[in-house]
């Protein structure tokens, strides 16, 4: 593995992330523009994030003044050496930062010190996964979450008595749009969850920011899952929280759910909510 030219694929990585939205994403943007009233807030603040969007792309420059936290997923073979990827991310970020694509977002706790070069332990975020030799082309997938949809990100356990939950789906489900009302236009809504039901603690947080990587118009493999998928997009959207929380019919522009095993004692509903600006960004890595 070359780290300088790993560095630059993960360096260009970064700047796609953050200057150009993908196409999925793009998509459901126009539909829930044109799906919302008319000369209304709605649409008039859906054509504003387009329009944002379209000269982010064709500038190079970041869609939101927040680039996030960083965090990469590397698919690979099994045995490669993943140690190399480290150096490679530090130099990957000090680019993308160099060239504006990333803005100085890293604060020491807890002396509060911006951190000059926005790499320190556990920043960014580097998950590995390994695949048989032969049947996992090298790839690295960043996505780029911003502080605003961050804070909105909750967890519960199962049963929940203030929303008459329980341990099924249905109290999964009312989680989800208890999470959507709750966060109301804080998250720059229209925004996407990511889910993760079950796992533990940690765990959950973990797969259901992994959920946001999925394409938008795909489903869970699992049918349960899947119709719960659809519905909760459906009420979420009939709540009249709107973009930017200043009403519509476009709240969330998708729900990804997936399950985890648990112990018997714990059933958590884990939600990664994602704003408008879901950038996310692969490609094939040199190795």
């Amino acid at each position: 593995m070359e780290t300088n030219e790993t560095a630059a694929v993960l360096a260009d990585l970064l700047r796609r992330a953050a200057t150009e939205l993908p196409a999925d994403v793009l998509g459901a943007l126009s539909a829930a523009e044109a799906a919302e009233a008319p000369g209304g807030p709605a649409r008039a603040s859906l054509a504003a994030v387009r329009g944002n969007a379209a000269l982010a792309r064709e500038r190079s420059v970041p869609a939101c003044q927040d680039t996030g936290t960083p965090t990469f997923w590397f698919d690979l073979p099994d045995g490669t050496p993943a140690l190399p990827l480290r150096e490679a991310v530090r130099e990957a970020v000090a680019r993308a930062t160099a060239a504006g694509h990333l803005r100085l977002n890293v604060i020491d706790v807890p002396s509060g010190r911006q951190v000059a070069s926005n790499f320190a332990t556990g920043s960014p975020a580097v998950h590995v996964r390994f695949g048989p030799p032969g049947s996992t082309p090298p790839r690295a997938t960043v996505l780029l979450k911003g502080g605003g949809s961050e804070n909105q990100g909750r967890q519960y356990s199962l049963p929940d008595s203030a929303l008459g939950a329980g341990r099924d789906l249905d109290g999964v489900r009312k989680c989800l749009l208890d999470a959507v009302w709750r966060a109301q236009g804080a998250g720059c809504a229209p925004g996407v969850l990511g889910v993760c039901v079950g796992g533990d603690r940690a765990g959950g947080f973990e797969c259901a920011k992994e959920q946001l990587l999925r394409p938008l118009p795909d489903e869970s493999p699992d049918p349960d899952l899947a119709a719960l998928e659809k519905r909760v997009l459906a009420e979420a959207n009939s709540l009249g929280i709107g973009p930017m929380g200043l009403g519509g019919r476009t709240t969330l522009l998708g729900v990804k759910i997936a399950a985890r095993p648990r112990l018997p004692a714990s059933y958590f509903v884990t939600v990664a909510y994602n704003c408008w600006a879901l950038r996310r960004a692969s490609a094939p890595l040199p190795l």
